[in-house]
């Protein structure tokens, strides 16, 4: 179920309505009722996948409690590795079979050797790598002793399967959101007048954005062999606006949902794209994944507290692991290399805690500096997405081939309303002048004249009714 979709506009009231009016005395029935919720939502695309979710629900949970109920350590090791093994093996035969199986049949046949290719004729399950990674970190933190393991069987399975965020996230950590699955939810108006304007962001940032971005990368990356090389870099850049749009958009509208039922969730995206060096970067983007890299693959690798041979080795296999989770294509895996690339020098020097701070915290505008650092930044990131973006190396090596090879300025080719221009424009001063608060829907929310409130609100329901695009486009990250 797309959270742009009809449905969903259906789905989420008839949820409210039931949770908070007819099972607010139990917290045990609101329980029951969102983990019947999140499979019906789950199950919309495709019901035999829920089989995935309830059996790595089940496998984590037995796995947690054996873990913390046991006192030797070798059968500690032996139930967090089924934990483990179980998540990624789900992810290796439906997301990495078939890649590995043709790079392998390429790399013999490249030699000489004529070999038989073996696939899997499986469809990939929409958010197989978040909840997977989810559930993991909940067996991994229990065999640490950082939590314990959960008692109640249906606090999990609903923890496990939230809705909101199940399909793209935010990943939760499972010492955040398991805890309120337990305890009395409280629905208050500030918080529901939160959610909705997170909602309506997201929207706007979705149909408005990013869906109106994709028709011209769609139309660039059909054609970039007989395109400009200025017309390149506008659908490069209209690519970067276009995954932010979409995937910023699906998490504004999973936290705002969340925090309609009583839920808080961990704030996934800060202005990345005014990020003065690549580490600050993605210390703002996609923060529940670049933050679970962290804790469970940098951190016990030494991260950077060890010689300079190591980091440069671990500073690359966190990234090439970020590619792959991405996609069992070497674009994703060229895509982490040059990631890796662009940060190793700012780890090396030390530089890449830096800019910790807000850019031009408690200005209206960036120093010329600022302004400088911020669009070399956004630079390299286009560069990146490029190849994010390109469905084989053929197509990316081709991009970049004709960037260089045709004229840069020639007649225009690619068709797109100017009114796009203006919901851009529109969309990054909201951001700009809300990116010291939280999230816009608190920089909204701190608008102490109600008629002002009032203006951003109708000119986003304006601007989504009339320049949205309603054709019930996928979220980009549902692939992954």
């Amino acid at each position: 179920m797309l959270f742009n979709s009809f449905e969903f506009a259906l789905f989420l009231p008839i949820v409210f309505v039931l949770y908070w009016y007819v099972l607010k005395t139990s917290i045990k029935a609101q329980n029951v009722f969102l983990l019947v919720a999140s499979y019906v939502f789950y199950g919309w695309w495709d019901w035999r996948f829920l089989s995935l979710i309830i059996i790595s629900s089940t496998i984590d949970f037995i796995a947690g409690k054996q873990i913390q109920k046991s006192t030797s350590n070798y059968k500690k090791k032996v139930f967090l590795w089924l934990s483990i093994c179980t998540n990624l093996g789900f992810l290796g035969c439906f997301k990495y079979f078939n890649f590995f199986s043709e790079s392998f049949a390429n790399l013999i046949e490249s030699v000489g050797f004529q070999t038989n290719t073996y696939s899997l004729n499986v469809i990939l399950p929409v958010g197989i790598s978040f909840y997977t990674f989810q559930t993991m970190s909940y067996t991994i933190d229990v065999y640490k002793g950082k939590m314990k393991a959960s008692e109640n069987v249906i606090a999990f399975f609903a923890y496990v399967s939230f809705f909101p965020q199940l399909v793209a996230g935010p990943i939760e950590r499972a010492k955040n959101l398991l805890p309120q699955f337990r305890s009395k939810r409280e629905f208050t108006y500030d918080k529901g007048a939160d959610g909705v304007r997170l909602i309506l962001w997201g929207l706007f940032k979705k149909v408005v954005i990013a869906d109106n971005c994709a028709l011209v990368v769609n139309q660039v990356f059909a054609n970039y062999d007989s395109l400009s090389g200025l017309e390149l870099v506008v659908g490069a850049v209209f690519f970067a606006i276009q995954i932010y749009g979409d995937f910023s958009g699906y998490s504004d509208i999973a936290i705002g949902t969340a925090k309609l039922l009583g839920f808080e969730l961990m704030t996934n995206f800060k202005t990345p794209y005014f990020s003065r060096d690549i580490g600050e970067f993605w210390r703002r983007w996609h923060i529940s994944l670049s933050t679970w890299f962290r804790d469970y693959v940098y951190i016990p690798l030494g991260g950077s507290k060890v010689s300079q041979s190591r980091v440069i080795l671990n500073t690359f296999v966190i990234f090439i692991i970020s590619g792959f989770w991405h996609g069992a294509n070497w674009t994703f895996i060229l895509w982490g290399v040059l990631n890796a690339f662009y940060f190793l020098p700012l780890v090396l020097s030390g530089k890449n805690r830096k800019n910790l701070d807000t850019v031009a915290q408690g200005k209206f505008l960036p120093s010329i500096k600022e302004f400088l650092q911020m669009a070399s930044t956004f630079t390299l990131t286009c560069i990146a997405w490029v190849l994010f973006r390109s469905k084989n190396m053929n197509e990316a090596i081709g991009f970049f081939d004709s960037f260089f090879k045709n004229e840069f300025i020639a007649s225009w080719k690619i068709e797109f309303s100017s009114g796009i221009f203006l919901v851009i424009i529109f969309w990054i001063v909201m951001e700009w002048i809300s990116r010291e608060k939280e999230n816009i829907s608190v920089f909204i929310g701190d608008i102490k004249k109600p008629f002002m409130r009032k203006v951003v609100y109708a000119a986003m329901v304006l601007l989504i009714a009339l320049a949205g695009n309603f054709n019930d486009l996928e979220f980009i990250y549902f692939q992954f």
